[in-house]
Formats: structure tokens, C-alpha cells, sequence
């Protein structure tokens, strides 16, 4: 399936609200049919030569199958405001789940004595671990679209600019997700915690992130969260949903290389 109808398909199913945040990736397609194709330059440069004497000294000669044209640097400059765009949408999301998740473990600490208040806490945790998902597959799906639409452009235009380009981006905001990562998991635990109850409340300190991925991947979902019917919340439902969607665009690519994301495992 295409990537375009792949990410449609998940716009309206997961995000209807982020719409306008993901890659304008059919948008972008338009502008990219005013090229004009390499191939074709390349032809109507080699038909014009035939009918011309040969030069004795072409050494110099522009070529006009690298020459950049106006809507080549158009083109650009519509992936440099999607990048700007990205990074406002996801720093103001990350900023606003630092202040939740803070909110939240007060939250916690206040309800530790009351039984049916602190389900009421991990429910919203739940909830918001859900969120944070979301906002590490907005990451992957923006970055994932940039990847394709710069091969196209590559393949149509014969100015190389994907690996540069990919290059940067890679230190963009929108795709350094690792402060969410770390909510994340230190959500998983405190949710772990709270309906176990086996465990001290409170989210746990660590020296390094090593640590918290150690911990994060020894914990079993208890059998009292099973029966938890958060559980079958909005944002559980679509994160599986959107991790499936995800996986089904990497496993279809044929933009795999050094600058890839990695494939999901099992």
C-alpha cells in the first residue's frame, strides 16, 4: 500500500486531531510533479547537441540536468517548513508532558492511602503513558514520510539532497525523542507499582537511563491491571493500532538505508 494512503488511513483513525501537524505529504507530491523529470532534461540537452556542431572545449559547460530551478528551491523550502512545523508541535507537547507528568506523580503521593483514589491516579497514568506513545509515532511517521518524498524528489530532480538533508534532520527536535522515551518509561513502572502494589509509590530515581530500561523490561503486567478496565482505554487501542501501521510502512519500504528506522521486532 502506499504510503500516502497507509498514513491517511492512520490520520483519521488515530490522530483525527494532529492532522495538521503530520508531513503534508500529498502536498508535497503536487509540488513535486513541477519538476521537471532529469530523464526529460537529459533527452532535450542531448537532442539540442546532435544538432549542433561539436564543440571543441565543453569543459566549462553548465549542465543543465544539475541546474537548480525555482521550484526545486520551493520545493525545499515546503520541507524546511514542515520540519519547523514539526518541531513547534512536538516541543509543545513534550513541554506540556513534563508538567502532567509531574502533576501527576503529586497526584500519586496524595492518593497512596486511599485505595479507590490512587486507581483513579493510575487510570490517568495509563492515559497518558498512551499519549506519549502517540507523540514517539508522530516522531517516526513524520521522519518516515521525509525519507520518501526526498527519494522521489532525488530520482526526479538529479539533485542529490536526501542524505544531507536526513543528516540534519536527525538532530531536529521533533525526531530526539529520548526525554519522552524517559517519561515513558517511568510511567510503565509507576503504573506497574500502583496497581501491584507490591512496590514503593513514586516514580523511581536513577543515576542513567540504563538503568530505567533495565528495570522497565523486567516488569510482567500484573493479573489485578488485567481486570482494569482502562485497560481497554481510547489510547491503548490506538497505540497498537499505530505501532501495527508503523510496522507495516517499514516492512513495505524501499527507502531502507543507514538512515532507516529500525524495524519493529515481534
Amino acid at each position: 500500500m502506499k504510503f500516502w494512503k497507509i498514513l491517511r488511513r492512520l490520520l483519521d483513525e488515530i490522530f483525527p486531531d494532529w492532522q495538521d501537524e503530520f508531513i503534508s505529504y500529498k502536498d508535497l507530491k503536487q509540488q513535486l510533479k513541477l519538476i521537471y523529470p532529469i530523464e526529460n532534461l537529459v533527452a532535450d540537452d542531448n537532442i539540442e547537441r546532435s544538432s549542433k556542431r561539436p564543440r571543441l572545449r565543453d569543459d566549462n559547460r553548465t549542465d543543465e540536468s544539475k541546474e537548480v530551478t525555482q521550484e526545486m528551491k520551493f520545493f525545499v523550502k515546503l520541507l524546511e517548513r514542515e520540519i519547523k512545523k514539526f518541531n513547534c508541535f512536538f516541543m509543545d507537547k513534550e513541554e506540556e508532558y513534563v508538567i502532567r507528568f509531574k502533576m501527576l506523580k503529586e497526584d500519586v503521593a496524595e492518593a497512596k492511602d486511599s485505595r479507590e483514589e490512587l486507581m483513579k491516579v493510575g487510570r490517568k497514568l495509563v492515559d497518558f503513558h498512551g499519549e506519549m506513545i502517540l507523540l514517539e509515532n508522530y516522531s517516526a511517521l513524520n521522519y518516515t514520510g521525509l525519507l520518501k518524498i526526498l527519494k522521489k524528489y532525488d530520482k526526479r530532480s538529479g539533485d542529490l539532497i536526501r542524505l544531507p538533508f536526513i543528516r540534519k534532520v536527525l538532530h531536529e527536535p521533533f525526531f530526539r525523542t529520548e526525554l519522552v522515551n524517559k517519561l515513558a518509561k517511568e510511567c510503565e513502572i509507576m503504573i506497574y507499582r500502583i496497581f501491584s502494589r507490591n512496590e514503593k509509590l513514586g516514580p523511581p530515581e536513577y543515576t542513567d537511563d540504563a538503568a530505567a530500561v533495565e528495570e522497565t523490561e523486567k516488569l510482567e503486567v500484573p493479573e489485578e491491571l488485567e481486570e482494569i478496565k482502562c485497560m481497554e482505554n481510547m489510547y491503548l487501542r490506538l497505540t497498537i493500532s499505530a505501532l501495527r501501521t508503523l510496522k507495516e510502512i517499514r516492512s513495505g519500504s524501499s527507502t531502507l538505508d543507514i538512515f532507516s528506522l529500525p524495524p519493529i521486532n515481534q
